[in-house]
């Protein structure tokens, strides 16, 4: 299994040269590029083609842009924009070389039944699969732990994905999200570990279900979330390819980023090795 590192983790305490230079240095193979927000600061003095040759040149490589967001039941108007957006992320993703766009769900107070929501998604994903397929990019869709997120559950989300049915469409497996609402490791049993493309490791405090937000993240291993349980089950069902780590948790915001990224990788290690083998990483 190979390491990837999330921006997400050092959001308010980095950049993504920053955040580049401290993973190369300490042995992480990918990165998930945030396309919110570092990307567009990094692009103000830097360009593409700069990211590409450092890409080139360097061990770590481009895992995803990390993300398309709020991509089901949106209005005509707001879909064109969508479209607009990922036929950018497609362009800006072959440049540099990425494996996946990682799409996230609506996130809303409207209620909208599920046949609505997953007739919504199935047609978006299609669409998107469609307009990927040129580029050699994979689709990998994030379902959300929130009550409100139209996709919360892995059941819900791995659901959508086989009734998809493409090969370049499959599934983000975040287990803070799979533990914030419930997600059942039955399902994650059942499912075929080809289509899981991404796991993002992280842990959380005990608050109960459905109140979870992402501020209560914690390192892998500090929390109350059975990884062991999901770890092994993913080993069992033949997932084995790239976890990233990925935290929003504002005290971690407060530490120097190289710090950050040196505990993300021990935390992560500490916990994964005991189910895969991190092929070229080692602590410390």
């Amino acid at each position: 299994m190979k390491l990837c590192f999330n921006e997400a983790t050092t959001l308010e305490n980095s950049n993504l040269s920053k955040d580049l230079e401290y993973c190369n240095k300490h042995g992480y193979d990918y990165i998930e590029i945030r396309t919110m927000d570092k990307l567009p600061e990094y692009l103000q003095s830097q360009t593409i083609e700069e990211l590409a040759h450092y890409f080139n040149t360097h061990h770590i490589k481009p895992l995803a842009l990390n993300a398309l967001v709020f991509f089901n039941n949106r209005t005509e108007e707001e879909y064109q924009t969508i479209l607009t957006e990922f036929k950018d992320m497609l362009e800006v993703g072959q440049k540099i070389g990425v494996k996946y766009i990682v799409a996230v769900p609506l996130v809303t107070e409207q209620k909208i039944l599920q046949d609505d929501i997953k007739t919504s998604s199935v047609n978006v994903l299609r669409e998107l699969s469609d307009l990927a397929v040129p580029y050699g990019i994979k689709i990998a869709v994030e379902f959300v732990g929130h009550p409100q997120c139209t996709v919360n559950t892995f059941g819900q989300a791995y659901d959508i994905v086989q009734t998809v049915e493409r090969e370049n469409v499959g599934l983000v497996l975040d287990c803070f999200h799979f533990h914030a609402m419930g997600s059942r490791l039955e399902d994650l049993e059942k499912a075929d570990g080809s289509k899981i493309f991404i796991l993002h490791i992280d842990d959380t405090e005990d608050f109960p279900i459905g109140f979870l937000t992402d501020e209560d993240r914690l390192w892998p291993g500090q929390g109350v979330i059975d990884l062991d349980s999901i770890l092994s089950t993913l080993k069992e069902i033949g997932f084995s390819d790239v976890v990233s780590v990925e935290l929003f948790r504002p005290e971690y915001y407060q530490l120097d980023a190289e710090k950050a990224i040196v505990i993300a990788k021990e935390t992560t290690v500490e916990v994964v090795s005991k189910y895969f083998e991190l092929e070229s990483v080692s602590v410390g």
